[in-house]
């Protein structure tokens, strides 16, 4: 049987791969992934904990943090694809020298 401290290290493995992939990548739509699986390794912690404590609290932050998630793709995509309409790139190391 899985227990809170499987479901910890998963979250914190899962955390750790989307930091690393947030932090070493230049490509905008990796950094977002890398975002996501982040996101996700924080619904994974709060929904065992959830589950383990019996407590709903944690589920109503889970949704939450779905919806965010959601929102946070929808305006993420299309800031890269103005990005990649205006500068023709979606590396973030050539946006940074852009001025208006």
């Amino acid at each position: 049987m899985l227990g809170l401290t499987h479901y910890t290290t998963l979250s914190i493995v899962l955390f750790l791969i989307g930091l690393f992939g947030f932090i070493l990548r230049r490509n905008l739509i990796v950094m977002l992934v890398s975002l996501e699986i982040m996101l996700n390794a924080i619904i994974i912690l709060f929904a065992s904990i959830s589950h383990f404590t019996k407590d709903i609290s944690g589920y109503i932050i889970v949704f939450f943090i779905i919806a965010m998630a959601a929102a946070e793709t929808a305006i993420g995509l299309s800031l890269v694809v103005l990005i990649y309409k205006k500068l023709k790139t979606v590396y973030s190391d050539e946006i940074t020298n852009f001025k208006g």
